[in-house]
């Protein structure tokens, strides 16, 4: 019987205390399993406490990237496969691998333990990326969002970007993709790095990414003005704005910025601002059930 440690923060994301005692019990049915009700201050405790057993998170992107961190920086990425029960308000990761959005269904692939070798993204300030790190207006959009969650939910972030999207005048920023310069002569509205797909809870900003096919797709959109701006917005939602004149796309192994200070955010979570950054794809650095 497979040994597993349940995560979730019972006070992070949308899930329903009801939803996440079903899915325990679903697991529970299946494996020897752990609950681990953790913060990410107590989560190397629980981890050093049951050393050895895969990892089941029961939450979001956000919770996903904590753990995949937390493990990337113990070095036990090789030890312990991942699994995932989708219960945050984007899902992102989960709906570009195809993992099932139903907790119960995804409880049952975990419970299936088939390991799938996964690429992870690496920066050069020690941070890394499980879906898609975006920067400029999408990150600003996330901001704008962030108080709307609570009330609006997916929608926060169709809203956000709506208000981030009217105001922002674009960075300056050099963009290079395994050394080749893809932009730096015209302001960059957002800045897309996608191991994954889509971002915001289904926003296809890397249509093309897959996350096991060790390259990371690039999408930069360049300033322009307001109907252009509205257009990028449509097509972006519906996954067809690398067809646009002022879109660049690309694909590589390394990518690098650098310019302004520019709003960051990586797998749904705000970093701050930052004038460098450098990603770099680990092929085949973890594994998930799926």
């Amino acid at each position: 019987m497979a040994e597993l440690l349940a995560i979730y923060n019972p006070g992070a994301g949308s899930a329903d205390d009801d939803v996440r005692a079903a899915v325990i019990e679903t697991l529970r049915g299946g494996a020897d399993l752990v609950e681990a009700p953790v913060g990410e201050k107590d989560l190397d405790e629980m981890l050093d406490a049951h050393p050895g057993r895969d990892v089941v998170v029961l939450g979001g992107d956000g919770s996903l990237h904590v753990v995949v961190a937390t493990l990337h920086r113990r070095g036990e990425l090789d030890a312990r496969t991942v699994g995932l029960v989708p219960l945050g308000t984007g899902n992102d990761f989960a709906r570009g691998l195809g993992i099932p959005l139903d907790p119960q269904v995804a409880a049952r692939v975990v419970l299936a333990g088939r390991p799938h070798p996964l690429d992870l993204l690496t920066d050069d300030e020690g941070g890394i990326v499980v879906n898609v790190v975006h920067l400029g207006v999408g990150a600003e959009a996330s901001e704008q969002a962030k108080p709307l969650k609570p009330g609006l939910g997916r929608l926060a972030y169709m809203v956000g970007g709506l208000l981030a999207g009217v105001r922002s005048p674009g960075w300056r920023l050099r963009v290079t993709v395994d050394g080749r310069q893809v932009a730096g002569e015209s302001p960059v509205l957002m800045l897309g790095v996608g191991n994954g797909v889509t971002i915001g809870g289904g926003t296809p900003l890397t249509p093309g990414a897959r996350p096991d096919d060790g390259m990371v797709d690039v999408v930069v959109a360049l300033t322009t003005g307001p109907l252009d701006r509205l257009a990028y917005a449509l097509r972006l939602r519906r996954g067809s704005h690398p067809e646009l004149r002022r879109v660049i796309t690309d694909r590589g192994r390394e990518v690098a910025v650098e310019g302004e200070p520019v709003p960051v955010n990586a797998d749904g979570e705000l970093t701050g601002r930052t004038a460098r950054r450098r990603w770099t794809v680990k092929p085949a650095a973890w594994r998930m059930f799926t």
